[in-house]
Order: structure tokens, then sequence, then C-alpha cells
């Protein structure tokens, strides 16, 4: 029995209070929800799907065919650090473009803006098919970069005009996890393509750009009618269900007749010091991410798969992190535990890539292993992630803009994320990626320890000394 009644008594009552939204859910709600996540998160995850499948697949053109000497590198004659450099490229315009994106996806309105970088991506994907040197390649992928930027941070912000806090990690979750699938997919399609070697007078890496940039130019007109705007202005709500829309968001979400980001919105949101605690978090998991997204294929055919085999064997590590991702996600909202999933999962990560490191280089198969445990940690931290950022702020635009910066201080650890699996170390079994990761998703893990605690002691604090009487001021965890 605890020596300090009284303390235990005020953590309960933080506790409840952080917790109070979780006792409005009623009949009605959870019909209203599921109306929505019928119309809205299936179209989320098959756009970003397409989106990821569009950035990725060079990792497989990087790979595919080179026993005959018709891959991306060897026909372009581009060295192992020009294809590095043209990774980059697409990450910078990353970066510089993601902030700006969310603005004109709240000024234009979500269906308008994402059908129009969805067509715009697919179409230079398109052209990459057709590129024949270094220049090419860098230019394009700059293009890519550029009109990419704006999705995955303007579809987590979309969702925040529709979805309380306690709802969004795993909606995020849903969205991100069709990138494992598009890594699955990608490695499958591959595979199928790989076969097509020739048609047409066009390597196969060739046909891999114009048949995946395709079908985002086509599904734009669809997410143009389709796609919902806000929860004030679609047909398929009744004025009842859009009364109870905006009660349920009043306090803890963004609004359709919000005004777009204002000077002292901005002001706000980049003095809140807090915040830069979840900017540095997530530049922690952005180097994982961003390399086992571009260098799977490689790390499978450095795994004793050759040739084709070696698309396929890229299938199981993304499913398995699709399936690890959804769970965790889940569990963080039902438990209001973002940050200590968060470290959870990234520990497991980094284990996996610890592992990786330490195992001989010709232990085939247990490497192989760590290589889906580490692909499940690293990827099913990050919509916990996300979810803890856009529940911790309180207007429409401090999320656009907070969400936009965090993917921006992200993109660093991305570009970072293209330099450590290097060419020359494959016998080695990609000692230096191994070692980077496995830190980066320990700094992942200590940061989020250390905010939840933060959090803790100022939702104690505040009860304690009567400055909030609302849940919405309190921190969520």
């Amino acid at each position: 029995m605890s020596d300090n009644p009284q303390a235990e008594r005020k953590m309960a009552k933080v506790e409840e209070l952080v917790d109070l939204n979780k006792e409005a859910q009623t009949a009605e709600d959870k019909a209203l929800v599921w109306k929505q996540d019928l119309r809205i998160v299936p179209l989320c995850a098959g756009i970003y799907l397409l989106c990821y499948l569009d950035r990725s697949n060079i990792g497989n053109a990087k790979t595919l065919n080179t026993a005959t000497h018709n891959d991306l590198l060897t026909e372009t004659h581009m060295t192992n650090y020009q294809y590095i450099i043209a990774l980059m490229v697409f990450l910078i315009a990353y970066a510089i473009f993601e902030v700006p994106s969310n603005y004109f996806l709240k000024k234009l309105s979500p269906s308008k803006w994402i059908s129009f970088l969805m067509f715009s991506w697919g179409a230079v994907t398109i052209g990459l098919g057709g590129v024949q040197n270094f220049a090419g390649v860098t230019a394009v992928r700059f293009v890519l970069g550029m009109f990419e930027a704006g999705l995955f941070p303007g579809l987590v912000y979309y969702l925040t005009f529709w979805y309380r806090t306690d709802e969004r990690s795993i909606r995020v979750a849903f969205v991100l996890a069709s990138a494992t699938l598009a890594g699955a997919f990608g490695g499958a399609i591959s595979y199928g393509v790989g076969h097509m070697n020739g048609i047409n007078g066009l390597s196969a890496w060739r046909w891999l750009f114009i048949l995946e940039g395709i079908p985002s130019c086509l599904s734009s007109i669809f997410v143009y009618f389709f796609l919902p705007d806000y929860p004030e202005t679609v047909k398929w709500l009744n004025a009842d269900e859009k009364a109870l829309a905006a009660s349920r968001l009043e306090s803890e979400g963004s609004h359709g007749h919000d005004e777009s980001l204002t000077w002292a919105q901005a002001k706000d949101t980049l003095t809140d010091w807090r915040l830069y605690a979840h900017y540095a978090i997530y530049f922690g998991i952005s180097t994982p991410f961003s390399s086992l997204s571009l260098f799977t294929p490689s790390i499978t055919a450095g795994l004793g798969y050759k040739g084709l085999t070696s698309q396929l064997m890229t299938v199981p590590p993304y499913a398995v992190a699709y399936v690890v991702t959804i769970l965790a996600s889940y569990s963080a909202d039902h438990f209001n535990a973002r940050g200590i999933h968060a470290a959870i999962f990234s520990t497991i990560g980094a284990v996996g890539f610890l592992a990786s490191a330490v195992l001989p280089p010709d232990a085939y198969h247990p490497r192989y292993g760590c290589l889906i445990v580490a692909a499940s940690g690293a990827f099913s931290c990050i919509p916990p992630l996300l979810g803890w950022l856009s529940s911790n702020l309180h207007s429409t635009g401090a999320v656009g803009l907070a969400i936009a910066i965090n993917i921006s201080v992200g993109a660093p650890g991305q570009i970072a994320g293209v330099w450590i699996y290097k060419s020359n170390e494959v016998k080695r079994g990609y000692p230096t990626g191994h070692w980077t990761n496995a830190g980066l998703l320990f700094f992942v893990a200590a940061g989020s320890i250390a905010l939840r605690l933060y959090y803790g002691l100022v939702n104690r604090r505040n009860v304690r000394d009567g400055t909030t009487g609302e849940s919405k001021r309190l921190f969520r965890y």
C-alpha cells in the first residue's frame, strides 16, 4: 500500500481528466465514426499506397535485372554515389514543400489539392521511365519530391477535421501501414514486371515506372469527386449527424469553417518549445523509415537472395510490419499511451537492427528474421507519434503547421537514411546502416519516455494548482 494516498488520488484524478473524452462514446457516436471511416480511411490509405509505391520503386529499379545489365544504374550510366544523390534531391524537395502544401490544402479544399498532387506525381513517375542519364533521373526525382511532399502531412492534417484525438492514431496507422503494403506489393510487382524486360524495346525498370505511375493519374479523377472535404459540407451526413460531428470536434479537432493559418497562430506554434521535442523524436525515426523504404531490395539481395527472388523476398517484412503497425496503433489510442507504445516498438526495432549488425554476414536466415523485426518496430511507432503530436494541439492552424514542420524536420533524417547503407559494405552485411538505425531508434525510445514523463509532470502540477478545469487543456499521453 502506498505511503502517500493523497498523491495517488491526485494522480488518478489527472488520468481521469485526460481520459474524460472516452466516456462520451455513444451509439450515435460510433455509428457516425463508422460512416466516416467507410468513406475516408480506405480512400486515404489507397492514395498513400500509390504515393509510396511511386516514391520507393526506384529501389526496385536499381536491382531489377542486374544480372543481364538491364538495371537502372547500368542503362543510365550512374554510379552508386550518383544514385544516392538522386535519392537525396527527392528528400530536399520533400522538406521544402511540405509546410506550404498544408496551407494550400486548407485554402483550396482537400479534394482539389490532393487530387492535383496525385495526378502530378503519377505523371512525373511515368516520366521516370524515359530518363537516359544521371541529370535526368535527378531532375525528375526532385520534381517528384515536390509533388509528393504534401501528401502525408496533408492526410494527417485532413484526419483532424474528422476525428477526435483518441481516434486518430489508428486511422493514421491504416494510412501509414499502406506504405508497408506498397513495399510488399512493390516487391511482387517488380518480380512480375521483371519478366517484361525487352518488351517493345523497353527494359523492365522503365516498364516499372510507367505501370506504377498510371494508376495514380487515373485515381486522381476519382479522388477529386469522391474525397469528402469537411463534415459540415458533405451531403451524405444529415443535419443531426453534422451537428454531432461538430460537437464531437468542438474542442479537439480542426474545422473546415476556420480561417487559414494566421500570423498569431504561426508565432504561437513556432515558439511552443515542447513541440520541438516531438520534432526531434520524429527526426530519429525518419532515418530508419527512409533507409528501409529505399534499401530493402538491396538488403535482401545481400542476404543471399539473387535475381528476381530478391524482389519477392521484400514482401514478408512489409506484410508483418503492416499487421504490427495496425495493432500497435489501436492499442496506443485505446490506452491513451502513445508515447509508451512509441518507446516500446522503437526499442523492438532497435533490437532487430542491433542483432543484424552483430550477426555474422553469412547468417542469412537469422538476419532475415531480424529484418522483419526491425521493419515491424520501426514502422509501427510512427502513427502513435503523429497521433500524440496532433492530440496536443488546439487550433486548426496550429495542427496544420505543426504536423508539416514535424514531417519536414524528419526530412534531414530521411536524407541521412540514403547514405548509411553503403554499397561497399554488402559483403559485411551493411553494419553502418544497422548500427545507425539501432542508435536512432534507442534515441526515439528515450525521447518518448522523457516527453511522456514531462507531460505527466505538467498535468499533475496543473491539477494540483487548479490552473485548469478542462480535460482538453491537459496533455494527452
